[in-house]
């Protein structure tokens, strides 16, 4: 199952509406470390399953958003819950290590 894409009113609902924690990826198509965790994403999504939702913003179509959230450097990560910001990385991550971070939240 892919990650979901998300901007705009999507975000809204996708995001800020979620009834259980979300990981926005902020990332962008050119970026290799970003395509680089798009699989352990994916294998994370999968396996938190109703526990967390992923979902990704693309930043060059969605500039506004990565405004907003001050996204500076890609990939950023923000783990939002009762739609307010609670956790924030960036970079490069091995699963296990994106795993204990999301599990902290739930």
């Amino acid at each position: 199952m892919a990650v979901a894409h998300v901007g705009g009113k999507e975000f809204e609902k996708q995001v800020l509406g979620s009834k259980i924690p979300v990981l926005v990826d902020f990332y962008t198509e050119w970026c290799p470390p970003c395509r680089e965790m798009a699989p352990i994403l994916e294998k994370l999504e999968a396996e938190m399953k109703g526990k967390v939702k992923i979902v990704k913003v693309d930043i060059e179509e969605e500039r506004e958003l990565a405004e907003n959230y001050e996204v500076e450097n890609i990939p950023t990560f923000i783990i939002f819950k009762g739609g307010k910001e609670i956790s924030r990385d960036r970079g490069m991550h091995p699963r296990e290590l994106m795993k204990m971070w999301l599990e902290q939240v739930v």
